[in-house]
């Protein structure tokens, strides 16, 4: 039977920032300050010492079943790198310290965000990508990081699967705590893409960069996007935005269409911009419609070309004031599916 690890990192409520990995707060608060107690942008999280209903539920269930289980709450990214170090493999030969495909402990995420289960799966890139020098044989050549462990996804909050439509829903994963224990024990990884990106940072299911005023009116900005060898945007178009796309959970923009069929399965990212364009009727008077350009392919550049435009990335705020670059990681990373 397997060891089970049931992970919290706690709530966006009470931990703004914390543990979620990004250089933002979960919930649109501000950035947490950088130090000793929050490497890479990660605050502490939450001190949750009574773990939450759904974490017990789901403990309940894997120890019925005759798993060995544990409940660990992170507060760091040193804890969070850990509990990661149980699932390394034997030593390599070159030295790198690489994922157990054998491993019988299985990691659940109790999850009140996406930004929190990419919290851990960004620690996870930290620990097994090798550095460009020591690049081995063996990983594949569209790959910059080998088969990450699969994780279980434990939501906390039921209500997002419709109001929100939390990365979850969209992969159509179990909710109840007894439907996500039976997936980490009988089920199969599902293995998904990831975009990893230039700051260091990877996105579970995608970016959508622009700015709005105080009555939330999406403003003009402007920036050069180009995906692969297809340019979006030259740098000269008003954009009142651009979703960049694993999965969908930026696919519109109020009742605009940006991304069509995100999907990260297929090793590619779905890009889109949307760009307001003055005609004028026959009578002479001025109409504004948006234009929707789209493109696909393995990577995407938005570089701004003026001052700083704000941005969401799986849900954590930033902004952009030089270029950054996303790229997909086929198949990187895997959630446990019945």
């Amino acid at each position: 039977m397997y060891d089970v690890v049931l992970l919290s990192l706690g709530s966006e409520r009470d931990a703004p920032g914390g543990a979620c990995g990004g250089g933002g707060a979960c919930c649109g608060g501000a950035a947490p300050a950088q130090g000793a107690g929050a490497p890479d942008g990660v605050g502490a999280a939450e001190r949750c010492d009574t773990p939450r209903v759904p974490v017990l539920a789901c403990a309940d269930v894997l120890t019925a079943r005759g798993a060995r289980v544990e409940t660990v709450t992170a507060r760091s990214d040193a804890e969070i790198d850990d509990l990661l170090a149980r699932f390394d493999g034997p030593p390599r030969p070159d030295g790198l310290t690489w994922p157990d495909p054998d491993s019988k402990v299985r990691l659940v995420v109790a999850s009140a965000s996406d930004a929190q289960l990419r919290a851990v799966v960004r620690r996870m890139v930290r620990r097994y990508a090798p550095p460009p020098s020591r690049r081995p044989d063996d990983l594949p050549g569209n790959r910059t990081v080998p088969d990450l462990p699969p994780v279980g996804v434990l939501p906390l909050d039921p209500a997002r699967s419709t109001t929100h439509r939390d990365l979850a829903a969209q992969l159509g994963l179990p909710r109840d705590p007894a439907a996500v224990a039976a997936a980490v024990l009988d089920g199969t990884p599902r293995r998904l893409d990831l975009l990893r990106n230039d700051g260091g940072s990877v996105t579970l299911d995608g970016a959508l960069v622009g700015a709005a005023d105080d009555g939330g009116r999406p403003l003009h900005w402007r920036a050069r996007v180009e995906v692969d060898d297809a340019v979006l945007s030259d740098g000269e178009d008003p954009l009142l935005a651009c979703a960049i796309g694993n999965a969908g959970g930026y696919a519109r923009l109020d009742d605009v269409t940006l991304l069509r069929n995100p999907d990260p399965t297929d090793g590619l990212v779905e890009v889109a911009v949307a760009v307001p364009v003055v005609t004028r009727s026959a009578l002479g008077r001025k109409r504004v419609r948006l234009e929707v350009r789209r493109a696909r392919g393995r990577a995407v550049a938005v570089l701004p070309r003026e001052g700083r435009v704000p941005f969401l990335d799986d849900g954590i705020e930033n902004e952009l004031s030089r270029k950054r670059s996303w790229w997909t990681e086929p198949g990187a990373w895997a959630v446990w599916t019945s």
